[in-house]
């Protein structure tokens, strides 16, 4: 897909306006119904955890250990997906409720909370596909843009990318690391001391779900063990379907510093919505996302309740539609689908001329819209 060239400086604005009328209609909306919504989910996580792991200890039974990794495997795709990357978003702060305060929340993942919201919540929805400047652009292992160098590795691109998939919670871990800036503008003290807090946080990690509840389970030691493997890994498999769906389909579109400069809340908008993809699917499908099956909602309103992009996403199409912009979403097979195309065509040395987003250009540095 080329990027809008239609759309003049006036009309990208009036888009960026209806954008944040749909954000203050849900903002002031918000109240007991979406209170109730995340306790139930919280409840679901717990009760499923509780379970799962119960049934684990009853390991020699096969269909008891199955349904402990099922229910295992959800309760860690709720808490990443619903619960831990939404809260960290600040989506349920107007709540006031200390157990889901995005300020001091810590996520069942190897990943500090805090190095999680700067790689994430500033830098990837900040710059949201700017080449260099957003780090979420193949995780600083994958070529998912022409505008990325192409290097010899890139070939193995498609076995690099199942095995982050498998380890995705340790790629995540990594990820504020930055190790391509160590000797530019980054000391090795600085990089130590994230290093040892991801230390911390993986040990704790590990030692809760391959040590201690394993050595609860006594003689049952093997199959919980084997059990919190397989759960951990589902949820890493899924968690990295989702989010490479919802960011790096072959129509999505990448961008470079220089069409970004002087942008303006419109732009940004506009942006987000280019540089995202949705997935359709029933509701159940929807929360086990995180609803980030409406990755164009959510990088559109990142800190608004998760659940409310069901309701405000034909909204959006809908002057998409007007604006003659494209909508980006499908189902789960197609959008993969295209998520496939991108990394083998990015695996090969390829690099095509730019089409502008903006109307205008500008030679001036770069402001950028908040993103939140």
């Amino acid at each position: 897909m080329s990027k809008p060239t239609h759309l003049s400086k006036a009309d990208i604005e009036a888009f960026g306006r209806e954008i944040d009328a749909v954000r203050d209609e849900v903002k002031n909306d918000l109240g007991e119904r979406d209170a109730r919504y995340i306790r139930s989910i919280l409840k679901t996580q717990r009760y499923s955890e509780v379970a799962g792991r119960a049934l684990l200890m009853a390991g020699f039974l096969p269909p008891a250990w199955l349904s402990g990794v099922g229910l295992l495997s959800l309760s860690k795709i709720l808490e990443n997906m619903e619960i831990g990357h939404n809260v960290m978003h600040g989506q349920w702060d107007w709540m006031n409720d200390p157990a889901i305060d995005s300020a001091t929340y810590d996520w069942d993942n190897t990943c500090p909370a805090h190095q999680w919201k700067h790689s994430h919540n500033y830098m990837h929805h900040t710059f949201t596909n700017i080449v260099d400047l957003d780090r979420d652009v193949g995780y600083g292992i994958l070529r998912m843009s022409e505008d990325q160098a192409w290097r010899p590795q890139h070939l193995a691109q498609p076995l690099t990318a199942a095995t982050l998939a498998t380890f995705f919670q340790w790629g995540v871990a990594l990820h504020d690391l930055e190790v391509e800036r160590l000797g530019k503008d980054k000391t090795l003290k600085e990089a130590a001391v994230q290093a040892r807090e991801i230390w911390a946080k993986a040990r704790k990690q590990v030692l809760k779900d391959y040590v201690l509840f394993p050595a609860l389970a006594g003689p049952m030691f093997a199959p919980v063990l084997a059990g919190n493997v397989t759960a951990n890994l589902n949820r890493n498999l899924w968690s990295f379907l989702i989010i490479f769906c919802g960011h790096f389909t072959d129509e999505v579109e990448m961008f470079d510093v220089e069409e970004t400069r002087e942008e303006t809340r419109g732009q940004w908008y506009l942006r987000q919505l280019l540089g995202s993809s949705n997935l359709t699917g029933s509701v159940p499908f929807h929360i086990l996302s995180g609803h980030l099956s409406y990755q164009i909602e959510h990088h559109l309103f990142p800190d608004m309740p998760s659940h409310r992009y069901r309701e405000v996403a034909p909204k959006i199409q809908e002057i998409c539609e007007r604006y003659g912009l494209n909508y980006n979403t499908g189902p789960l097979t197609k959008q993969f689908g295209g998520v496939v195309k991108r990394i083998l065509r990015m695996s090969l040395p390829h690099r095509r001329k730019r089409n502008t987003l903006k109307p205008t250009t500008s030679t001036d540095a770069p402001v950028y819209a908040e993103a939140a």
